[in-house]
């Protein structure tokens, strides 16, 4: 089946072009030109992936992400202009998993979308039983890195694919302290540039999702000046 992706850009000449670029590689593809209807008709219609533009009248990329944020863990790609780092970077805070700066190669874009896709089909897939390959468990934690799941005492965590990385750049090595930069790096690589503020807004988003589950979830700590670090049980 083919993955349904939603275009989301007032700019009526990217909706037609990328849809024509997208519909050529075999995705099922909605468009919107403002962000309440986009907001409305995702909530309704849901979708695999949302390419999202920050820069829009009335309801801009950034409100529609946050709110959308409050109800669904859809991968979000944000097309930002190249001066707009400080967009960027908010962005990345409030939960989107990936950003394209315009002008925008519409090849770059489609590996893009391929690739978040790709996780999120590993992080959905099940598996063989009794296949534990990149599996952590870590008491009451389990991390299943090929298909990016994530339960807390037997109940699913929806994670983003950079919640996922944080958590388990912490809970592998229980106990170690991760300063704030060893973090971006391991959620980001080189290719992206955020703050410190970004790290600490993921850490507040995970913490919530994992107390929603369990209201005495504590394992991931503060380091006050350092940085985190995932309780060591033993």
């Amino acid at each position: 089946m083919a993955a349904k992706i939603a275009l989301v850009d007032d700019d009526r000449n990217i909706l037609t072009s990328v849809t024509m670029a997208l519909e050529a590689e075999g995705f099922d593809i909605k468009t919107y030109m403002e962000g309440e209807s986009a907001l409305l008709g995702l909530t309704t219609n849901p979708v695999d992936l949302v390419v999202l533009d920050i820069k829009m009248p009335r309801m801009d990329g950034m409100e529609v992400l946050e709110r959308l944020r409050e109800k669904s863990a859809v991968p979000v790609i944000f097309l930002t202009s190249k001066d707009d780092e400080i967009d960027q970077v908010l962005g990345l805070r409030m939960g989107a998993d990936d950003y394209i700066t315009k002008p925008f190669s519409q090849r770059l874009l489609i590996e893009r979308i391929r690739a978040i896709l790709r996780r999120e089909e590993m992080r959905k897939t099940v598996k063989p039983a009794g296949d534990q390959k990149n599996l952590t468990k870590h008491g009451e934690l389990v991390l299943d890195e090929d298909r990016h799941f994530c339960s807390w005492k037997g109940k699913m965590v929806d994670l983003t694919v950079t919640e996922f990385l944080l958590v388990k750049t912490l809970a592998k090595r229980p106990g170690h302290v991760k300063n704030r930069d060893q973090l971006i790096d391991q959620a980001y690589g080189e290719t992206v540039y955020v703050d410190d503020r970004t790290i600490d807004s993921h850490v507040k988003r995970i913490r919530k999702k994992f107390k929603k589950v369990d209201d005495d979830f504590d394992h991931i700590q503060t380091v006050y000046g350092v940085g985190y670090r995932y309780k060591d049980d033993v």
